[in-house]
């Protein structure tokens, strides 16, 4: 079902715009290598790739956040990763076509991540997105990262839209769950790192979509 009034699309970045597993990885397998750990597989990793250093740390090393250790491990994962951000990181297939085919429709684009801005900016500078998007809503540019709603609302006021005129897409609970609390449709990014627990049927999406292509099916304009 077509979506009418849409003036803008909104992104998440890992695991929708972009594919930043490879170099996730990468850095959680070199801190496992300085604590005389043998690397994980990619499968292993993918599917928490979009759960942050919180869900790396856990299947890297068992930790969570109320684990004493958790806060120095953190910080040590995210300086490799800051050293990494973009060897291997690259958009999705059909993502670099599907930002083409907006900019041709005159709709603006951004990205609403809960990655903190100083993995964020240099990221998509690297990507040479940064100037083409509309917003770029981090995760600490708002109070309150998502699910909360406050980073999609921010979003729609700097793309000067209402927020029923955003469509969200993201491969995440916590995605859907934020536009649902700021009334914005949103699309579940199927390509991106859902794991094999996830229910993204149960998430109250418009509709699911298996590449990024499929987003231009839902757009009335």
């Amino acid at each position: 079902m077509k979506l009418e009034g849409i003036q803008a699309v909104l992104f998440d970045l890992d695991g929708t715009l972009v594919d930043t597993a490879p170099d996730l990885g990468y850095a959680l397998n070199l801190q496992r290598a300085r604590h005389g750990l043998p690397p994980l597989t990619d499968d292993i990793i993918r599917p928490q790739a979009s759960h942050g250093a919180r869900g790396l740390l856990g299947i890297g090393f068992d930790l969570h956040p109320d684990d004493t250790k958790f806060a120095p491990m953190r910080e040590e994962f995210l300086q490799l990763y800051a050293d990494n951000i973009c060897r291997h990181s690259r958009p999705f297939d059909g993502i670099l076509d599907l930002l083409a085919a907006l900019d041709a429709r005159q709709l603006k684009w951004g990205v609403v991540t809960n990655k903190p801005a100083r993995f964020t900016e240099p990221l998509m500078s690297i990507l040479d997105l940064a100037e083409r998007a509309a917003c770029i809503v981090s995760g600490d540019t708002c109070p309150q990262p998502k699910p909360h709603p406050a980073p999609m609302l921010a979003a729609a006021e700097l793309c000067e839209v209402a927020p029923a005129q955003c469509l969200y897409l993201g491969d995440a609970e916590r995605d859907i769950q934020a536009a649902n609390a700021a009334a914005m449709p949103a699309l579940v990014a199927a390509w991106g790192y859902l794991d094999a627990a996830d229910q993204p049927h149960t998430w109250g999406a418009h509709a699911q979509i298996r590449h990024p292509l499929e987003t231009l099916d839902y757009l009335a304009n």
